[in-house]
């Protein structure tokens, strides 16, 4: 009997111990998951970008929108995603890449508040189209690409990730080429970065006048 009861406890013990183990993904949360980071990297590397014709990018930032939110979806944090994108592009910790990581994540934030983001308008977004505005008085109108700074007055700027923001068609078509205060801003701020010459800054200051 000894025996048999010490077998029995030896059992019960590890019968514990393995229901205290935990299963990959499963107790803490989730799986490693996929890498996001390394999806986007190519639609966002510059030299690519610097072969694109006129508007080029467009497509791509609805690209890197819908995978920043598939990432959000399967629990991953888009900012952290994003910023991770623009290291793989050799651009840690610099302002370019800053302001680059900013404008993807922006962009997430915009189609959530559009509503844009139901799992056909996602994939919309991820073949490069444009999903539909479901919420607010756009509603119904399609989800463009912005360029902040008008390509017109800064063509350098045409493909830049950092200078392309989503936005309801009819707004984007009445904001026109207009130069603003916040135009102004950003020309310097991309000026700073390097994204932007010095001509280029002086030419968008002056059409403002």
């Amino acid at each position: 009997m000894p025996v048999l009861r010490n077998l029995l406890v030896l059992l019960l013990f590890a019968v514990v111990a393995a229901c205290g183990k935990k299963a990959p993904g499963i107790g803490s949360g989730k799986s490693p998951g996929k890498d996001y980071a390394r999806l986007i990297e190519p639609l966002i590397e510059p030299a690519k970008l610097a072969t694109l014709g006129p508007r080029g990018a467009n497509q791509r930032v609805q690209k890197v929108t819908a995978i920043l939110w598939q990432a959000k979806e399967d629990g991953q944090d888009p900012a952290k995603v994003a910023e991770r994108a623009v290291d793989l592009i050799g651009w840690a910790g610099t302002e370019k890449g800053k302001l680059t990581a900013a404008a993807m994540q922006r962009n997430v934030t915009i189609i959530e508040r559009l509503g844009a983001m139901t799992p056909a308008d996602i994939e919309t977004m991820r073949r490069g189209r444009a999903p539909t505005v479901r919420k607010g008085p756009y509603t119904g109108d399609i989800v463009s690409v912005d360029h902040i700074v008008p390509r017109a007055m800064a063509p350098e700027l045409d493909n830049v990730i950092a200078n392309l923001e989503l936005m309801p068609l009819r707004l984007n078509e009445g904001k026109s080429d207009r130069i603003g205060d916040r135009q102004i801003s950003m020309a310097k701020a991309f000026r700073d970065a390097g994204l932007l010459s010095e001509a280029g800054l002086n030419r968008v200051v002056e059409l403002r006048r």
